[in-house]
């Protein structure tokens, strides 16, 4: 039995406005992707955790360490179900779980990672996942209001996720929400990731819709929830400005 976490941290990160790579943008004095990655660490759950880089490999590298995790390379940024495929080779041998996080997702805590990997190895599904429940979308949570939405059926059980461009107005109003956050069967995420298409607006081959193809089969889907605060991503300044301010509140 043995897991693998891999971070997704080839994205560009254009909406930053900034010649630094997104996930080297410095918070309380660290760059994004070293919060996440100690959490990682402080998990105990994969002693070499990997990377997946772009054409920013080298600055990851000079900031983290070269030797510290295993990098792994998307050479196109073709999405992020095309990011984890690109790790198959390195990843897929003798390994029976595969959890992905996202480099830009500076706050999620070792105990969460801890207990998203215990939850998926009790439930056995094809995919576990964090989900995130907020009251509204002001203030802080502001940026919740893009993920994509949970919608259950009447036993409870995950119906489908639907992101927020197609959603009708009643789904928008779900504050149940999909921070990406996941847990695979590493024998089931294989596969099916060779039929992901990218028949969308960004010809990019999008790994939350793995979600609806394990619904389509009846796999089950496990999904704990979690502090929202440990769901924000830095995808803009307004953002950064956010984390920045969450933070100074919590010193």
């Amino acid at each position: 039995m043995k897991t693998r976490i891999m971070v997704l941290a080839a994205g560009r990160g254009t909406r930053m406005n900034s010649e630094t790579p997104k996930v080297l943008i410095p918070l309380a004095g660290k760059p994004l992707l070293a919060h996440l990655m100690e959490a990682i660490r402080t998990s105990g759950i994969d002693p070499h955790p990997a990377i997946v880089v772009g054409e920013n490999q080298q600055l990851i590298e000079a900031a983290l360490g070269k030797d510290a995790y295993e990098y792994i390379r998307q050479d196109e940024p073709l999405g992020t179900g095309h990011a984890v495929s690109c790790a198959e080779s390195r990843m897929s041998a003798g390994t029976d779980t595969i959890i992905v996080l996202y480099g830009d997702h500076p706050f999620v805590s070792p105990e969460t990672i801890r207990n998203l990997h215990a939850l998926h190895r009790e439930k056995n599904c094809a995919i576990t996942m964090m989900t995130v429940t907020v009251d509204d979308f002001d203030d802080w949570r502001k940026p919740f209001y893009d993920f994509g939405r949970v919608v259950r059926n009447e036993t409870g059980d995950i119906k489908k996720v639907v992101e927020v461009k197609d959603a009708s107005p009643e789904e928008r109003e779900i504050k149940e929400l999909n921070p990406s956050f996941f847990c695979f069967r590493a024998l089931w995420l294989w596969p099916h990731l060779k039929q992901l298409t990218n028949n969308n607006s960004k010809g990019e081959y999008y790994l939350t819709d793995l979600m609806r193809i394990a619904i389509d089969q009846g796999e089950c889907i496990a999904s704990m929830d979690i502090n929202p605060l440990q769901a924000i991503g830095i995808n803009t300044p307004e953002h950064l400005e956010i984390a920045k301010n969450l933070i100074q509140k919590s010193l």
